[in-house]
Order: structure tokens, then sequence, then C-alpha cells
């Protein structure tokens, strides 16, 4: 009998929590990045010809979408059961970042919408989807302009503590961009089309330079304080994001750009977008890649000294996404061999990322470890 309650004891689920409402007080919005790294494994394969692909694309995309819908219920349900805790939130320096991983993750379900909802439902969702857009561009904006301000005014940040996750608040503006060039063309009305576009080149710029900025910073903090500590391991492919998703959008607002112009009276004006946003798209594309190695070579050294699980490791897959789509849809433009092969490697990379980061979060949530709050974490609980 002993023995039976020794086996049965590590399957409990929640076995690490002192109680099961735990899970909402310890809710944090990090568990977002999950709907990221799946709603983008979702876009990468829906982009690989491979009969029955499509479907494991799609199925992934509606994953994306109960992830959400779960997310936003235990979130919203942590700030009316727990309000004095859940707000210490915006003086932490760290889990503060994360808000932005919100309105991110709404726009890969968004993106998903398009490429596998109109097959699915009809045009009847274009309204849904374009007014849910439009609150993604409000959300996108609150985090990239208010998170940075308590940054300067509440919260306690020094250099050498810097790390990548200061570019998610910033980088959901250009992520809600690119998803503006992808419904533009889906739109009838013409100058509904040109609010779109135009509003989505705000949204880039709103952003892109602001990221740079702080890629400038990180260099220079890693030169001199050399690697963050090993929990924090992933956080060295977020310096790709808001290049892929910089690149994806010159490439997808690009694309469009010609008809919609003209459309509105400014054809002369289509071409010059067009080859700005294929020669952004390279351009990126090429500070993409030295990004990519530098992490690869940042995670082979972590691997080497040890890389404890935690959320973080979402990390690895909503860049790594982006940057793929990108090179794929430089693939389609250039009609290259090159960006489609490395293409196809970078969607194995993605899935096989997305299938050891899936199994370990699931048992993780399963055991309750992952359900910790850092802004709490010096309670009594």
């Amino acid at each position: 009998m002993p023995c039976s309650q020794t086996r049965t004891s590590p399957l409990r689920p929640l076995s690490q929590l002192a109680h099961p409402r735990e899970v909402i007080r310890q809710f944090t919005p990090n568990w977002f990045a999950a709907t990221m790294g799946t709603g983008v494994l979702a876009l990468a394969l829906a982009q690989v010809d491979v009969p029955g692909l499509r479907g494991l694309a799609e199925s992934l995309w509606l994953l994306t979408i109960g992830l959400f819908v779960l997310f936003t219920l235990l979130y919203t349900a942590r700030w009316v059961l727990f309000f004095d805790e859940a707000r210490r939130i915006f003086a932490h320096s760290t889990v503060s970042m994360f808000f932005g991983t919100i309105p991110m993750g709404l726009a890969t379900i968004l993106n998903g919408c398009l490429v596998f909802g109109i097959n699915r439902w009809g045009e009847g969702i274009l309204p849904w989807v374009e007014a849910l857009w439009w609150f993604d561009v409000g959300l996108a904006l609150l985090c990239g302009v208010a998170i940075p301000y308590l940054m300067f005014t509440r919260q306690e940040h020094s250099i050498d503590q810097m790390t990548a996750v200061w570019l998610l608040p910033v980088v959901a503006a250009e992520v809600a961009a690119a998803s503006g060039g992808l419904l533009a063309p889906h739109l009838v009305d013409a100058h509904t089309q040109f609010q779109v576009l135009i509003t989505s080149y705000v949204l880039w710029a709103v952003s892109l330079p602001v990221a740079f900025s702080i890629l400038t910073i990180l260099m220079l903090r890693m030169a001199l304080h050399k690697l963050p500590q090993a929990n924090m391991a992933a956080s060295s492919w977020l310096a790709l994001g808001p290049i892929g998703t910089g690149a994806l959008g010159m490439l997808l607002l690009g694309a469009d750009a010609p008809a919609i112009f003209a459309a509105n009276g400014l054809g002369s004006l289509g071409e010059i977008a067009r080859g700005l946003g294929l020669i952004a798209g390279i351009v990126l594309w090429g500070a993409g890649l030295w990004w990519l190695l530098t992490a690869v070579l940042i995670t082979l050294r972590y691997i080497r000294h040890g890389m404890p699980f935690n959320l973080g490791w979402w990390g690895f897959t909503f860049p790594l996404g982006v940057y793929t789509l990108a090179t794929l849809k430089l693939a389609a433009w250039l009609g290259l061999g090159f960006f489609h092969e490395l293409g196809m490697l970078l969607v194995v990379a993605l899935a096989t990322l997305w299938l050891l980061v899936t199994a370990l979060t699931l048992r993780g949530a399963w055991h309750g470890e992952l359900f910790v709050s850092p802004c709490i974490a010096g309670l009594n609980k």
C-alpha cells in the first residue's frame, strides 16, 4: 500500500501548489507567449505545400484560439479575485514587459482568420476581424507607450540587469502592422483599405526604430556585463523578433501597396512602396541573420552550462517563427531556391522547438511548477 501511494502522489495535478486557486493567484501574462508560439507555427505550416499539413496548421490555429480564451479568463479572474496582488505587476521590471504578449497573441489569431477562417466560415467574418484588428492596434499602442512610461517613472532598472524582454511591449505595434498588411487586401472598401495600410505603416514606424535603439543598448550591455543568467537564456532569441517582424511587415505592406494606392489616387507611390518593401525586407532579413546565428551560439553556450526550463522558453518560438515567415515570403517574391530551402529548414526547427517547449510546459503546468508570479513571490501564500 505505501508503494501505491508513492506512485500516485507525483501524478496528482497541481501537486506543487498549496491550493488549486493558486493557478489564478499566480497567473501572469507570460502564458500568452504560448499563444504567440503556437499561432506562428500554424501560420508557418500553412506555407508548406505538403498534403495534410494545412489541416494540422488549422488545428494549431484553433488550439491558439482556445488557449487565448482560457488565458484571458484566468488572467481576468486574477484581477477580479486578487486585485491588490495583480496590480503589483506594474512595478515589476520584468513581468510587466509580458503585457506585450497579449496583443501579439491576438494578432496571430487574426492572421489565422484570414488564412484559415475565411475558407471555414466565409467572408462574413471579415467585419469581425477588422474590428478586432483595430482593438489589437489600441492594445499594442497602449503597451508600447504605457510600459516604457512605467519604466521611466515607477520601475527600477539597471544596465547590467537588462535583457531583450524590453522589446516585448514595443514590438506589439510592429506585429499589428504586419497583420494590417494581411488584412488590407481582404477589405472591400478602397478607402478602408487605405486607412488600414497607412495605419500599418505608422505602427511599423512606431515600433522598429525604438526596437533598434533597445537592441543597440542590449549589445552594449552584453559586451560590458556578458550574458544574462541562465533562467533568461531564451531571451537571446527575442532580438530576432522585431527584425523578422519588420521584414515581414514591409513585404506584406509592399505587396498590395500598388493596388491600394492606385485605388485612392496615388498610383505613382504604390510602386515606390512595393520597391521599398522588398529592399527593406531583404536588408532587415540580413540583419536578422546575424542575430539568428548569434542566438544559436549563445544558446549552445547556455546548454553546456545548464539551462533550467521556464515559460521564457516560449521566446524561442515566435521570433524564429516570424523570421521563418519573412524567409518564405522572400522566397515567393524572389524565386530564389536558397530562401525556400532555408525557409523549410527553419519550419522544421520551429516545429521541433514547439514540440519540446509544449511538452515541458504541459508537464510543468500539470505539477503546478509554472504557476509562479514573481510580483508576489515574497508574500506568504
